[in-house]
């Protein structure tokens, strides 16, 4: 089946920074989106929203029918209204996958799933960064060399106030020789969370064929793989042995 992807883009910075809008003339979000359907294609159906957009971009009918939400967000974290992110929060613990990118490290969604503060060092300047794939064997590091450049970035290094991931995927190191855990996997309920550092508004980063390549394995991989999507557990969990059906089978996905 199709994976429904929404991705989540504050906005701001495209609206504000004639820089940003010429660098990612289709916002952060269309970049992204784009590096999803070259590699997914027909896989996958993504749908944009943004801080600006009616209900910050998540009215319940596109919330309820989410199977990833990615985050993109930096200037406007505390806008994000608390309700909303309680309906984030609930349909994650239902089993919607959720990938967090870059500075969405302050978001309140990311720092109610993490329960901490999610503080992480960092220095804006032209860094070099090398993501090294420390568990090749994971999904998201399929088809991912032992390392990859970003020949200019943000840094972000430790000590990042966070749990300790379930699985640990990707490490960052920067020329100025910090270290970040930056390719972080979690589980929240019935739904998986993926954390991605790379991706500065102030870069190309979302037009690398690596990064796409991590988005694209990171959205498989957080898609309900159980077969027991919201929708059919609701309607169906009265019915005799359809939970075991479902597991053993993957109906639904």
């Amino acid at each position: 089946m199709t994976i429904n992807v929404t991705i989540w883009n504050e906005g701001w910075h495209e609206r504000n920074e004639p820089d940003v809008a010429e660098r990612y003339p289709e916002g952060l979000h269309g970049a992204i989106g784009q590096g999803l359907v070259d590699h997914l294609g027909d896989n996958v159906k993504v749908t944009f929203a943004t801080l600006y957009d009616p209900d910050q971009g998540l009215p319940e009918s596109v919330l309820e029918t989410t199977d990833v939400l990615i985050w993109w967000s930096h200037m406007r974290q505390e806008e994000v209204e608390d309700d909303l992110v309680a309906r984030i929060h609930a349909r994650i613990l239902r089993g919607m996958g959720f990938i967090g990118l870059h500075s969405a490290t302050k978001s309140k969604i990311f720092r109610r799933l993490m329960s901490t503060t999610c503080c992480v060092r960092w220095r804006h300047g032209e860094d070099r960064e090398l993501v090294w794939t420390i568990k090749p064997d994971h999904p998201i590091a399929q088809g991912l060399p032992e390392f990859f450049s970003i020949p200019a970035q943000e840094m972000f290094g430790e000590f990042f106030d966070i749990p300790d991931p379930d699985e640990l995927v990707f490490l960052s190191t920067f020329s100025g020789g910090e270290v970040l855990r930056s390719g972080l996997c979690y589980r929240r309920g019935y739904g998986r969370v993926f954390y991605f550092s790379p991706g500065d508004q102030a870069y190309p980063v979302y037009y690398d064929k690596h990064i796409r390549k991590v988005l694209a394995n990171a959205v498989d991989w957080a898609s309900p793989r159980t077969g027991i999507r919201e929708t059919d557990y609701l309607s169906r969990r009265s019915e005799p042995g359809w939970i075991e059906m479902a597991l053993a089978t993957g109906e639904g996905r």
